[in-house]
């Protein structure tokens, strides 16, 4: 079957297993799961309680705000579950939008992807990471300047380059590599998380109390619970990028549905888990006035050793995340030149590797470009949020048209609650894209202008390479 996109008009043509210009099934439902769970879990869980406690000001709306992020997070996943299981083809979000709205669509999309949001989200992730190991003191010379000069580079910047190379260069020596790498280390991120949370239950320095106690003054009401929720969605953030290497999943009809729903569900665990490990240890206000509570909460039970442990936890999830970053992020623009709705290089395979090697490599760049531009890159990395909850919009509202049009496509899973399900994750993302706009009116028209800018380009290469399905 081929892994790019099916034409718009047609179902996909079956093609040879072992086609050497494919992109081999190789990732099982472990490798999916791990997916799942590797890529969401990065350093939101240890760093969001603390603007949730702020916001809303009582553990109970916290939680209340844990719960509605999960199930929204959960609606969009069993959405894309269908549509995944139905069309398991390398590029994801891309291949959906194509299928449904044409290809304009599916290239604006791709040219977000590639030209901001992936790029931009590499480049917070490493640099997060470097953050999070300057906590300790053998890493403090990541916060001096290596190069001086009008444009001075830290240490840290050429830390972020480095492991953005080292993973992409993982990537590169294809999937199932990566895929094993992200098992072994989601396990022991996961262990990693459930060591905190029993370390905090088993001290005697917590409290139950604690669950009990608010802070004054909060914002509170819709507009305090809307930031929680969003600081939710964030934190549970990065389900769908196992959609984006769909094409080389063992199964993908059983799993799919199974790594999106069972990863959500583990996740939400996870998360629900570590909030309440806190709360027991701090009050509402310590933990509005942390900037990262866990490691505050087991300084409390554990010293020095406590923080130093969560730290390296935090350190392990982001490092996951980029794997799963990089990994979906390539296989955008390969399905997309496979389209030739792209440069054909980027739908290269690599002869002996199998994997997207030219794609990986520019995101490699971009991302270097974004980093080396540290002043700029988290400004990017805010218009990509506006861009992503768009595009979550646009994607949800596909499994309508496919119902609607394609009735006789085969559905391996079929979202439970539709159409109910699906239509309350779309409006939920239109409220989010609403507040987003709307918290950032000058950022979210000049994303809204970063999406435009792929018009002349998508008009050149529809000129230059003669896409041969319908336009939309």
């Amino acid at each position: 079957m081929s892994l790019s996109a099916p034409p718009s008009t047609s179902l996909p043509a079956k093609v040879p297993a072992t086609n050497p210009h494919e992109l081999p099934r190789v990732l099982g439902g472990s490798h999916a799961m791990a997916i799942v769970v590797g890529t969401i879990i990065g350093s939101g869980i240890f760093l969001v309680p603390t603007e949730m406690m702020a916001a809303v000001g009582s553990s109970g709306l916290v939680y209340l705000a844990w719960i509605v992020g999960g199930l929204l997070s959960l609606f969009g996943a069993m959405t894309y579950a269908e549509l995944g299981s139905m069309m398991p083809y390398a590029g994801g979000e891309y291949v959906y939008l194509r299928g449904a709205y044409g290809d304009r669509t599916g290239f604006l999309y791709m040219w977000t992807w590639f030209a901001v949001a992936k790029p931009a989200s590499i480049a917070s992730v490493t640099s997060g990471l470097a953050r999070t190991l300057g906590i300790f003191a053998v890493f403090h010379w990541l916060d001096t300047v290596a190069v001086g000069g009008p444009l001075p580079v830290m240490w840290s910047q050429i830390f972020a380059i480095a492991v953005t190379w080292l993973i992409t260069g993982l990537n590169y020596l294809g999937i199932k590599k990566a895929g094993d790498f992200q098992v072994v280390f989601t396990v022991l991120k996961a262990v990693l998380i459930l060591v905190v949370v029993g370390f905090c239950f088993g001290s005697s320095l917590g409290s139950w109390g604690n669950f009990g106690t608010s802070v004054h003054p909060a914002p509170g009401g819709l507009t305090g619970f809307m930031i929680a929720l969003i600081a939710t969605l964030w934190a549970y953030d990065g389900w769908n990028d196992l959609t984006m290497v769909a094409g080389e999943v063992k199964h993908p009809e059983k799993n799919l549905p199974f790594a999106l729903i069972g990863g959500l569900f583990v996740v939400g665990v996870l998360f629900m888990a570590t909030n309440a490990a806190i709360q027991y240890i701090l009050p509402a206000a310590q933990i509005a006035g942390s900037p990262r509570p866990a490691v505050t909460a087991l300084s409390v039970v554990a010293g020095p050793a406590g923080a130093a442990l969560v730290a390296a936890g935090m350190a392990l999830s982001i490092f996951v995340t980029l794997n799963g970053t990089i990994m979906s992020g390539a296989r955008i623009p390969f399905a997309a030149a496979r389209d030739r709705l792209f440069f054909p290089r980027f739908g290269e395979v690599h002869p002996r590797f199998k994997s997207p090697a030219y794609s990986l490599v520019v995101q490699g760049l971009l991302s270097t470009v974004l980093l080396l531009a540290l002043g700029r890159f988290q400004q990017l990395f805010e218009l990509a949020v506006f861009a992503e909850w768009l595009f979550y919009m646009l994607t949800a509202t596909t499994v309508f048209v496919y119902r609607h049009k394609h009735p006789e496509m085969a559905r391996p899973y079929r979202v439970w609650g539709y159409p109910v399900l699906p239509a309350v994750f779309v409006l939920s993302a239109a409220v989010v894209l609403y507040s987003s706009f709307a918290g950032n009116l000058r950022g979210s028209l000049i994303g809204t202008g970063l999406i435009l800018l792929g018009l002349p380009l998508y008009e050149w290469i529809r000129r230059r390479y003669g896409s041969q399905v319908k336009q939309g």
